[in-house]
């Protein structure tokens, strides 16, 4: 497959800029503080790096596209920082959140991430000229170590990824980098179709 350009990625960094942008405002309402998202840095991996700035244990979303188009978003998050989301979701001061994930925890980033990348899709309709709807999230909980293994295992059946990774950061509660993961093909069809509507 013919890899995506610079100039590719850079559209792909614009439209992840926008859309996060606006999907960082719907989180700040729901936690009542101020989130900021950082300009993503957006290159191509092999599958088997796609963890590579995660440790211990992280939460995995993945979220498709079901409507415009044709493909998925993967999220990555670290445990310690779904665990304060939650707490700041139900009216807490974020601080002091040592403990497990639990099926209430799942569900509340589950909630955090349908309505952020709902607004991301309202996004992305608009710039593409097209009707964009999302699945309701998948969220698993997974041991970060036991995949980098496996995955490494199969690494030359690796599959090309595109990694567009920002620091998500709610006042000096979290900071943390979230990875969003689209295949490579994916990721050409957006660019095709964001430049078929800029050409009009």
């Amino acid at each position: 497959m013919e890899e995506l350009t610079r100039d590719d990625l850079d559209i792909l960094g614009e439209i992840a800029n926008i859309s996060l942008g606006n999907a960082a405002t719907t989180l700040s309402m729901m936690v009542n503080h101020k989130v900021n998202i950082t300009t993503p840095n957006v290159k191509i991996i092999n599958r088997s790096e796609s963890m590579d700035d995660f440790e211990k244990t992280c939460i995995f979303v993945q979220i498709h596209y079901v409507l415009g188009l044709a493909g998925n978003n993967v999220f990555i998050l670290k445990e310690r920082d779904v665990l304060c989301l939650t707490n700041l979701m139900m009216g807490g001061d974020g601080t002091n959140v040592e403990g497990t994930i639990g099926e209430m925890e799942l569900s509340a980033v589950s909630e955090a991430m349908n309505q952020m990348m709902g607004t991301s899709a309202t996004s992305m309709a608009t710039m593409l000229e097209r009707n964009v709807d999302i699945s309701t999230p998948q969220v698993n909980a997974i041991d970060v170590e036991s995949v980098k293994v496996f995955e490494k295992m199969f690494e030359t059946y690796n599959e090309k990824f595109v990694k567009i990774a920002f620091k998500l950061e709610i006042e000096g509660l979290i900071q943390s980098t979230m990875v969003q993961l689209y295949p490579v093909s994916f990721a050409k069809d957006m660019v095709a179709v964001f430049r078929a509507n800029e050409n009009k």
